[in-house]
């Protein structure tokens, strides 16, 4: 078994990390960190990136839209066997452990990219090893131990391991949860981009509650209508196409055929929500749709879909994060997320400001 910290230049004014992300998006989410946020990326692979961060990342860390976790200070460990692995983790998480009282659950969290055939069953049995190991040296602290990542977006404490392949994983007691997660399907929904709302919820803190109302523009097939529906909430779903699955008919959806850069509420109106998910180009509905109703005050928060792939993405992130434009000003918590079910997209959720005056 081997500790080391390959390739870390960390002086004492920096912290290293490594950054797990969708795979095929590394080189974007390295070029968000040297380009918008000024840290520099090192070595990298399928869904990671090694970077070098400032000693307290936090506030950096809060603003990125690739990653969905970040070990920070991870340490590596190597072993040519399941049992060397186990035994280098557990070896290194039980030193990190000492002075420490461990009385509720906490996240045990093994992961690694997909892409790699067979990792999956290697990471499993190297985790049950690893459990074996602790239940016989600190039983009551195995049994709190939980497999759920952590809700929420923030830093955590517990055990995170991230492979890299068969033999090295890094190893982290503390983490950056940053929100995306793998949601559950359901039957009913029209379309695969049920699951991008879903996730959004839980990047914002909140879901459509019953009585709310919700404006879906660009509706169909329906999968973001259907979400809001099934939650109580009362949905204007705008869009020329079809509704189909969950949505057709549903009793709470009203379904207007118009243009949705057109559409408007009722003078006086206020929607609770406003949804967005169009293949359009993205300043195209940044600019004619998303804020034309937050200057007018037509909606409370909004989960926004921008496509990215016939633009820069961390070029649109630049735009998007730019102080002073009506986007921050009115919604000044705003998220940018590459979401686990987002593709060639971004993911915006915020809740508006009231007006000024």
């Amino acid at each position: 078994m081997v500790f080391a910290s390959r390739g870390w230049r960390a002086g004492a004014a920096s912290r290293p990390m490594l950054l797990t992300c969708q795979p095929g998006f590394e080189a974007l989410l390295a070029r968000e960190l040297a380009e918008l946020h000024g840290m520099a990326a090192g070595a990298r692979g399928p869904g990671w990136v090694e970077a070098v961060a400032p000693a307290d990342p936090m506030p950096e860390l809060r603003g990125l839209a690739f990653p969905h976790l970040t070990l920070l200070t991870p340490v590596a460990v190597e072993g040519t066997s399941v049992n060397a692995l186990a035994g280098a983790v557990a070896e290194q998480f039980l030193a990190t452990l000492r002075g420490e009282r461990i009385e509720s659950a906490w996240p045990c969290i093994w992961a690694g990219p997909h892409e790699l055939v067979g990792l999956g069953r290697r990471i499993g049995a190297v985790e049950a090893a690893f459990h074996e190991i602790l239940k016989r040296k600190l039983s009551r602290v195995a049994r709190l131990a939980t497999a759920e990542s952590p809700r929420g977006i923030g830093p955590a404490r517990g055990l995170f391991v991230w492979f890299t392949d068969f033999g090295r994983a890094w190893v982290a007691r503390d983490a950056f949860v940053h929100g995306p997660r793998r949601m559950a399907d359901d039957p009913l929904a029209p379309s695969r981009s049920y699951l991008k709302v879903e996730e959004a919820y839980a990047i914002l803190g909140r879901e459509p509650a019953a009585g709310e109302t919700v404006c879906d523009l660009g509706a169909a097939p329906g999968g973001w209508s259907y979400s809001a529906a099934k939650r109580g909430a009362r949905v204007v779903a705008v869009d020329n196409g079809p509704l189909k699955g969950g949505a057709l008919g549903h009793p709470s959806i009203e379904h207007r055929r118009e243009d949705a850069f057109r559409f408007g509420p009722a003078e006086g109106a206020v929607f609770d929500w406003l949804f967005c998910d169009m293949v359009e180009e993205p300043h195209h509905v940044r600019r004619d749709i998303v804020e034309p109703w937050l200057a007018r005050g037509w909606c409370r928060r909004l989960v926004v879909n921008l496509k990215f792939g016939r633009v820069d993405p961390v070029g649109l992130l630049r735009e998007l994060r730019a102080a002073g434009t009506p986007l921050m000003r009115r919604v000044p918590g705003l998220r940018v997320s590459h979401l686990f079910h987002d593709r060639e997209e971004f993911t915006l959720v915020g809740e508006v400001a009231p007006a000024a005056g």
